[in-house]
């Protein structure tokens, strides 16, 4: 199987990051990974996105033309990269910051307030880490072991930040269902 995911939002929002997670986790997953992040030309504020593909087979090219997954964080994401999601495509929208749901009926559409529940938790940095829970339980595209995993190794110099993370993915996996 493979997973073609845009993942867009306003630079600072953590949509690289959690692009970065995906393909970590989907090579301790043993998947083909590609990821190229593509900036606006502001840095925090401006746009920001990211193209993902996880596969069961070699990646042939790292573009992301027409995705099975869209993570829209704020409205210019939702109306720039809901047209390009494939049909029958999971569209995973930020529904804190955005105020409307999808436009497409062929698609799976799932409303997940990731900045209401991060503030929830305490703290705001960890929104993309909702929306990213909901993403690997409507998905599955890669296992929440390997999530887990890509987190611990990838800010191994702050193991202090792993608890409230995982606590954001499992409230997001919560919420998608």
């Amino acid at each position: 199987m493979t997973h073609e995911i845009i993942m867009a939002g306003f630079g600072g929002q953590g949509v690289m990051l959690i692009g970065q997670l995906v393909t970590y986790a989907g090579m301790l997953d043993n998947k083909y990974v590609s990821w190229i992040p593509s900036y606006g030309p502001e840095m925090r504020g401006g746009t920001a996105n990211c193209s993902v593909i996880v596969s069961d087979e070699p990646v042939g090219a790292p573009i992301v033309t027409e995705p099975t997954i869209v993570v829209a964080m704020n409205l210019p994401s939702l109306d720039k990269f809901e047209p390009l999601l494939r049909c029958g495509g999971t569209l995973i929208i930020n529904s804190s910051l955005i105020e409307r749901g999808a436009k497409r009926l062929d698609v799976k559409a799932h409303l997940v307030p990731g900045n209401d529940i991060a503030n929830e938790l305490g703290n705001a940095k960890v929104a993309n880490m909702v929306i990213l829970g909901a993403v690997i339980a409507t998905t599955s595209v890669v296992s929440c072991d390997s999530i887990s995993q890509a987190f611990a190794k990838m800010f191994i110099k702050k193991p202090e930040l792993l608890v409230i993370n995982e606590e954001a993915i499992r409230r997001g996996a919560c919420y998608s269902k």
